[in-house]
């Protein structure tokens, strides 16, 4: 919740903040000392003057953090209507929200937040509308909240879950274990897990993770992530014994995981470069899921990271597949598990005008979600390939995809956008039609607002779209206060979805604009390209653009106009803050990448580089050099 009270502060101050600047003195920041640091890149020299602040454990480094968070905070306290807005936007958050509830060792589970918990609880009920009860509160995991629930996973016999805990925000995760019956731990513990869940096996017994090697405990948080192995954890043992089951020796920087299918019997393990979407695909048949052979061969069905080779699951000695081998925007297609070669495919789903995101084998069918002119569209097909059903969806908005399971009957997915609080739906694929599971209560009018879906052409005359929200009858008159958000990277696609922080800044008369900009997924593979290494560019000219467009179009003016987005957004929105200063009268380049020459030497950091390219590239540093927010900051330059 603090994260989104921080973005209403940010957004709040576009519309006060230069009379701030003109009547408040000159901003007392931090004295940060300026070292003599230079690097050498490829002959160009580059100097690095705040080094100093990389050492996360230093005093120095500590006490120029608190400097400036007594500055933030100071500055934060002097804008008008500040405890409004805290006020409302608590009043919009305060509602209860419930997960796509699934089925799993006999029983339900859900995720329920009653409104402002600090963490959703778990709870498990015996049949779908019957009683609950809880199976977890993270809320008492600390009493500060500063342990987060990360993980959680029950086993297929529903004799116990698993559950991991991460601590201060770190992506570090612990997994523990409790019996179901009893509630009590079991003593299982797993450590130095990142970025994988748990698969159990059907027996019960234990399950597949990966990790990677403890690191120093000085540098836990920023040591590159190396070495990455997957294990068998049997219940009952200490991690010293686990079974080491996959390991890549040859390329110690690979990422790769391991889950089970639905069935049991097949442990899929796929690899990847980085956060690149192309991956290998290997499967070991475990034979028996009562009896699984946990060291079963490991088989190669798809090498060479050319494509996306995403199972959905076997039936009937078929594998059915996502890909976007020869289909860019994704296709579905099955073949005989034993000989799964490209030759043999049959095309369940085909290709088409859309991008399909999600595709599951529900119900005893195919279900697909695909985005058109980045709104969602939900498809149910027979297993054969024939169209069933295209689902009613409520509206122009984005849904989570399809879930369910392929042994049951029922279907769910979840609907949200900008005006839609995100509902999650019951959906009947015999009769065609969907009712609400828990909908939840409304705490703002949304038939005072619309949303827009919009195109406009960036600098080299791509159309992007953009969604516009804002209050009905609005003039266009150039004053109205405008936050435009985007992310432009990794796949990721910024569709129009549900803020429960957006509705308190459409009260205030301003505008919300999400710009679905190149380097997404929005459009496929070739979007996604077209914003990667070399072409990073074009996702600046492109957000840029939106900005412009906003201003030409005269929905508002660049003094009314904020920007905002986070990790790589956050880079986004501190590259165009350097390349157009102008242009914006507020950014928040929330926890952004921000030194592109140093950001893969650190934690996660090196996975990155499979979209950004990194500085030890000759040809990747000068375009990354030319874009780097940090490098290109100039002095005497008035920012947002």
């Amino acid at each position: 919740m603090m994260r989104h009270l921080r973005t209403a502060f940010a957004v709040a101050a576009i519309a006060a903040s230069l009379p701030l600047r003109a009547q408040t003195p000159r901003l007392p920041y931090p004295a940060a000392q300026a070292g003599d640091v230079v690097d050498d890149y490829h002959g160009q020299r580059v100097p690095d003057p705040y080094r100093w602040l990389e050492d996360l454990n230093s005093p120095a480094t500590a006490a120029w953090v608190k400097a400036e968070n007594t500055l933030t905070m100071g500055y934060l306290a002097q804008l008008p209507g500040r405890e409004a807005i805290r006020k409302r936007i608590t009043e919009l958050w305060n509602y209860p929200k419930v997960t796509i509830p699934y089925f799993e060792g006999g029983r339900w589970y859900l995720s329920r937040n009653s409104g402002l918990q600090r963490q959703s609880v778990i709870y498990t009920r015996q049949t779908l509308l019957g009683r609950e009860h809880v199976a977890l509160d993270p809320n008492t995991l600390s009493p500060d909240g500063s342990v987060a629930l990360s993980g959680f996973a029950p086993s297929p016999d529903g004799r116990y879950v698993a559950f991991s805990q991460s601590e201060g925000g770190a992506d570090w995760a612990t997994w523990r274990v409790r019996s179901i019956a009893t509630g009590r731990e079991t003593g299982d513990t797993v450590r130095w897990i990142k970025f994988s869940r748990v698969s159990w096996t059907h027996d019960g017994r234990g399950f597949f993770y990966a990790r990677y090697p403890e690191p120093n405990a000085s540098t836990a948080l920023s040591t590159a992530l190396s070495g990455r192995q997957l294990f068998y954890h049997l219940l009952g043992t200490a991690q010293t014994q686990d079974q080491l089951i996959y390991e890549r020796k040859d390329d110690p920087a690979l990422f790769f995981g391991g889950s089970l299918d639905e069935t049991g019997r097949y442990l899929f393990i796929t690899t990847n470069h980085g956060t690149s979407s192309k991956n290998e695909l290997y499967v070991a048949d475990l034979g028996d899921p009562k009896h699984p052979n946990v060291t079963a061969p490991i088989r190669a069905l798809y090498t060479g990271h050319d494509a996306e080779y995403n199972p959905m699951g076997v039936v009937n000695g078929e594998l059915y597949l996502l890909t976007d081998r020869d289909a860019p925007r994704r296709r579905v297609v099955a073949a005989p598990l034993e000989s799964p070669e490209p030759g043999k495919w049959r095309v369940v789903v085909p290709q088409g005008t859309g991008v399909i995101g999600d595709a599951g084998l529900i119900a005893g069918r195919v279900a697909v979600s695909s985005l058109e002119d980045v709104a969602s569209v939900i498809r149910v097909y027979k297993l054969g390939g024939a169209l069933e059903h295209v689902v009613p969806l409520p509206g122009l908005g984005t849904t989570s995809g399809v879930a369910g399971r392929f042994d049951r009957p029922e279907m769910f997915y979840s609907f949200a956008s900008p005006l839609y609080p995100s509902t999650v739906f019951r959906y009947d694929p015999i009769t065609n039609r969907s009712i609400p599971f828990e909908a939840p209560k409304l705490t703002f009018d949304p038939s005072r607002y619309e949303t827009q879906r919009v195109f406009y052409p960036s600098k080299d005359g791509t159309r992007v779209p953009m969604f516009l929200t804002y209050r009905k009858g609005l003039v266009r008159d150039g004053t109205n206060p405008t936050m435009v958000y985007a992310y432009g990277g990794f796949d990721i696609s910024t569709v129009p979805g549900f803020r429960p922080d957006v509705p308190m800044w459409l009260e205030m008369g301003g505008i919300w604009a999400t710009a679905s900009i190149r380097g997404g997924g929005e459009y496929g593979d070739e979007w996604h390209k077209a914003g990667m290494f070399e072409k990073k560019q074009n996702v600046f000219d492109d957000f840029i653009a939106a900005g412009e467009y906003l201003v030409r179009e005269k929905y508002t003016s660049p003094a009314k106009m904020g920007m905002m987005g986070g990790s790589n957004g956050g880079l986004l929105v501190g590259a165009v803050m350097t390349q157009r200063p102008e242009l914006f009268g507020v950014a928040l380049p929330a926890v952004g990448v921000m030194d592109m020459l140093r950001y893969h030497r650190f934690t996660g950091g090196a996975l990155w580089s499979a979209e950004y390219g990194s500085a030890d590239d000759s040809v990747a540093f000068n375009y990354i050099r030319a874009y780097s927010p940090l490098q290109n900051i100039k002095a005497g330059t008035c920012y947002p």
